[in-house]
């Protein structure tokens, strides 16, 4: 090729839908464009198993370090043919030298164990536990700390969305509620935590969650936007605030790495 190509390592919870959502919006951006003007060719591979076989094409263990970027793309200029390339790489950091380890032994080991907090709302877990527990179980999750506990002001604060943090009398409204009774806590452990639960919660409206999927947690047991059964970490770094907020003192087993790595 006549042109060099540009390899960018990125990092993202999940990441490849994040990825593919940018690069869509940069296709359309490109489209507007009168014929003038350029942008570059951006292209990806769209599976970790992909992403792994390309990568050691064109790497070798002595070119990762530590900090376990996700993925990286091959950036060709627009008059130049596709191709879709894509692999792990990392993040570069000031203390890389003392820290070089193998990331194809890492992306071989599969996906990490990660932690989310389920918070069961006042009034759902004392009828329902029994079925949600088995519901848990069966979609592959541990529970690793459990405690039911009357929530106070600040916290129950802390778990309001932050789409309608703006709002004063719908905060009031879910810290009110929140703090009517007893919530219990779990801290649940599985592969993939927090995108499975999201996936298994649904909207945080019920009748959204009704329309999109009748099995949706929320669907089945909430009644509105406040009382709609479920809170759940919503994010990786919102499951290591949630595990730090309920679980100052630990959990029933070894908390896996990657929660140790933002304690540090």
């Amino acid at each position: 090729m006549s042109s060099p190509v540009l390899l960018c390592a990125l990092r993202g919870i999940d990441a490849f839908r994040a990825l593919g959502a940018a690069l869509e919006g940069w296709t359309q951006g490109r489209d507007r464009l009168s014929t003038g003007d350029s942008l570059p060719e951006a292209l990806m591979a769209l599976t970790p198993e992909v992403t792994f076989r390309q990568a050691i094409l064109f790497f070798t263990e002595a070119d990762f370090v530590t900090g376990k970027a996700h993925f990286y793309c091959l950036y060709y200029p627009q008059e130049h043919t596709k191709l879709t390339q894509m692999c792990f790489s990392s993040v570069v950091g000031e203390s890389w030298r003392c820290r070089a380890e193998s990331l194809f032994s890492y992306l071989q080991a599969g996906a990490q164990v990660l932690c989310a907090v389920l918070l069961i709302k006042p009034g759902v877990w004392s009828r329902r536990l029994p079925r949600i527990l088995r519901n848990l179980h069966l979609e592959k999750f541990s529970v690793v700390g459990m405690k039911h506990l009357d929530l106070e002001a600040a916290t129950a604060s802390a778990l309001v969305p932050s789409e309608v943090q703006q709002d004063p009398a719908a905060v009031e409204a879910h810290c009110t509620y929140l703090t009517s009774g007893t919530a219990l806590v779990l801290c649940l452990q599985r592969p993939n935590a927090v995108k499975k639960l999201m996936d298994l919660l649904g909207p945080e409206d019920p009748q959204l969650a009704q329309a999109l999927d009748p099995c949706l947690w929320r669907a089945q047991y909430g009644t509105s936007t406040v009382q709609n059964g479920f809170y759940g970490s919503q994010s990786y770094p919102m499951a290591v605030r949630d595990v730090k907020l309920f679980f100052p003192e630990g959990l029933c087993c070894a908390q896996c790495q990657t929660v140790q790595e933002e304690e540090v």
